[in-house]
C-alpha cells in the first residue's frame, strides 16, 4: 500500500497594509460605491432626450437599482461572514467595475437597466462586507469610529458622485462615458488593494446555507432597529425622491434654468446629510436620531412648496433641511444598531438597515412615477410630501414612548 505525505501549505502572503491603512481603503470602498449608484442622477436628463423615455421609465431605471441591490443584500448580505472580508470585496468591486463598462457603452434604456442590475448586486454585496470590515478595522481607542463612518461614508460619497456627473454634464465632452470610466479605474484599483489587507473574518461553515433569502438582524440590535424605523423610512424614501425626481422637480420650477441645476438638488441633499452627519458623531445616537426625524417634516413642507412657489430658493432650502435630517437619522441610526451585534453578527446587521433603506427609497419613486404619469409631478410631490410627513410623526411618537435599550 502506498503512501502519500501532504504536501505542506504555501506560506500565505503577509498583508502589506497595515489596519491603520486598511480602515481608509474600505471607508473608501463605500464612497466608491455610493458615488457610483448617484453619478446617473445629473444624467437622466441627458438620456431622457437622446432615448425619449417617461417619467415612469425614469423611476424604473432608478429603482431596479435598489431592487437589484436588495437581493443581493438578502441572499448575500452575510456571505464575507463565512467567505472572509477580501474575497467577497474583490469580487464585488470587479463586478461594479464591469457594471460602469456596460453604462459607459450603454445605448439605450435595456442597456442601463442592465447596468443598473450589475451594480446593484455587486453593491449590495460590497456594502454589507465593507461595511463590517469598517467595524473590524476600529480602532479600540477610539469607539464609536466605526458606525460613524458606516453613516457617513455613503452619503459623503453620494454627494462626490453627484457632483463629479453634475461638472462633468457641464463641462465635458462625453458626460455620459466620462464618468464611468474614471469609477471603472477607481473600482480596478480598489480590487487590487484590497487583497493587500489583513484578513479579519474567519472562513466559516454555511457559506452556501447563508445565500438563503434572510434578514441577518442580531438580536441584541432588534429594540433600537424598532426605535428608528419609521424615521430610516422617512429619510430614504425622501432620498428616493430626490435621487430619481428631483431634477425633473428643478425642471419643473425653473424650466430654463441651467442643466447643472438638476444635479446640484440631489448633491445639496447628499452634502447637507455628511456635513449634519459629521456634526452629530459626538452627541448621543438617541437625540440625533430624533433631531435629524424631526428636521424632515419642514424639509418636505418646503419642498413642498417650490412649485407652488415657483422658487428654486424654496426647493434648495427644503432639500438642505431633508438632508441634515437624512444624515442625522442614518447616522444616529447605525450608531444605535451596530454596537450590540457580535463580530459575526455584523455584516447582517448592516445587511438588515439597508435592507429596509433601499425598500424605503425605491418602492416609493416608483409609486412617484406613476402618480407623475397620472396626475403631473406636481400632485406627485404633494403626496409624496405627505407621506414622508407622517411617517416622521410615527416616528417621533414612537420615539417619545419608547426607551431603547442602546444608547
Amino acid at each position: 500500500m502506498t503512501s502519500f505525505t501532504a504536501a505542506p501549505p504555501l506560506p500565505r502572503r503577509l498583508p502589506v497594509l497595515g489596519r491603520r491603512s486598511a480602515f481608509p481603503l474600505h471607508a473608501s470602498v463605500l464612497v466608491g460605491l455610493l458615488a457610483a449608484s448617484s453619478a446617473p442622477t445629473p444624467l437622466y436628463a441627458l438620456y431622457q432626450a437622446a432615448w425619449h423615455f417617461s417619467t415612469m421609465t425614469l423611476t424604473v431605471v432608478f429603482s431596479t437599482y435598489a431592487l437589484a441591490l436588495l437581493v443581493a443584500l438578502l441572499t448575500a448580505g452575510t456571505l464575507s461572514d463565512h467567505l472572509g472580508r477580501r474575497p467577497v470585496l474583490v469580487g464585488a468591486l470587479l463586478a461594479e467595475a464591469a457594471a460602469m463598462a456596460v453604462f459607459a457603452t450603454a445605448n439605450g434604456v435595456p442597456a442601463l437597466i442592465a447596468a443598473r442590475i450589475v451594480q446593484g448586486l455587486a453593491t449590495g454585496v460590497a456594502t454589507s462586507a465593507a461595511g463590517a470590515a469598517l467595524l473590524d478595522f476600529e480602532d479600540p481607542g477610539r469607539p464609536g469610529r466605526a458606525a460613524v463612518a458606516n453613516g457617513t461614508t455613503p452619503v459623503a460619497g453620494m454627494a462626490v458622485g453627484v457632483l463629479a456627473a453634475t461638472a462633468l454634464v457641464q463641462y465635458a465632452p462625453a458626460p455620459t462615458r466620462t464618468v464611468y470610466l474614471l469609477l471603472l479605474l477607481l473600482f480596478a484599483a480598489q480590487a487590487a488593494a484590497v487583497p493587500l489587507t489583513p484578513e479579519t473574518a474567519r472562513r466559516t461553515a454555511g457559506a452556501w446555507r447563508s445565500l438563503r433569502p434572510a434578514v441577518g438582524l442580531a438580536a441584541a440590535s432588534r429594540p433600537a432597529m424598532a426605535l428608528v424605523a419609521p424615521g430610516v423610512v422617512a429619510a430614504w424614501a425622501l432620498g428616493g425622491f430626490y435621487s430619481s425626481l428631483g431634477p425633473s422637480l428643478a425642471r419643473l420650477i425653473a424650466p430654463h434654468a441651467a442643466r447643472a441645476t438638476g444635479g446640484l438638488v440631489f448633491f445639496t441633499l447628499t452634502a447637507a446629510a455628511g456635513l449634519a452627519g459629521h456634526a452629530a458623531r459626538a452627541l448621543p445616537a438617541r437625540t440625533v436620531s430624533v433631531a435629524g426625524t424631526a428636521l424632515l417634516i419642514p424639509g418636505a413642507l418646503l419642498t413642498l412648496s417650490g412649485p407652488q412657489l415657483h422658487s428654486l430658493s424654496a426647493l434648495f432650502a427644503g432639500t438642505t433641511l431633508a438632508g441634515a435630517g437624512f444624515g442625522a437619522v442614518s447616522q444616529g441610526a447605525l450608531r444605535l444598531l451596530l454596537p450590540p451585534a457580535a463580530p459575526g453578527e455584523r455584516a447582517g446587521t448592516l445587511s438588515a438597515y439597508y435592507v429596509l433603506s433601499y425598500l424605503a427609497m425605491s418602492m416609493p419613486a416608483v409609486l412617484a412615477g406613476v402618480l407623475t404619469n397620472l396626475y403631473g409631478l406636481g400632485t406627485a410631490v404633494t403626496l409624496y410630501a405627505a407621506t414622508v410627513i407622517l411617517l416622521t410623526l410615527a416616528g417621533l411618537v414612537r420615539a417619545m414612548r419608547q426607551r431603547p435599550r442602546t444608547a
